[in-house]
């Protein structure tokens, strides 16, 4: 169970997170100021980055022998399923809007956090990230 809660913590802490920016009417009142000067689209691409890499790092070191299997392809799905879930959570909130196009960046920002995380442990190997052991 300390194992579960290790790797699927994060994933469910973090996706509540979003669930509960998505649910303000204007969220740009609760986001620092900085975010501002980032497109839309670039905010969701980073959001699902760490979401997508956060779902891979649970089911590549926290699951079973099949799902360690399937960890990029499930994280990337998990990933999308919940951007388009979030799209369709917003299109219910005063002064929020869905769009298509959010969900593909959401989309794309799981892909580059999938990628990003699983490829840490070869630079971990190949000393890169000084103080880190890989975990393969």
């Amino acid at each position: 169970m300390t194992a579960w809660f290790r790797y699927w913590g994060p994933v469910c802490a973090y996706a509540g997170l979003i669930f509960y920016l998505s649910s303000l009417p204007h969220p740009e009142d609760n986001l620092p100021s900085f975010t501002q000067l980032f497109s839309d689209k670039f905010l969701h691409l980073v959001e699902y980055a760490v979401l997508g890499g956060l779902c891979y790092r649970a089911l590549r070191w926290g699951s079973n022998d099949w799902l360690r299997q399937w960890a990029g392809p499930l994280a990337l799905l998990l990933t999308s399923l919940y951007g388009l879930s979030d799209e369709v959570h917003q299109s219910f909130v005063p002064f929020r809007d869905s769009s298509w196009l959010d969900w593909v960046a959401d989309s794309i920002g799981g892909i580059l956090g999938v990628a990003t995380i699983h490829r840490l442990p070869s630079l971990w190997a190949m000393g890169m990230v000084p103080g880190m052991r890989s975990r393969r």
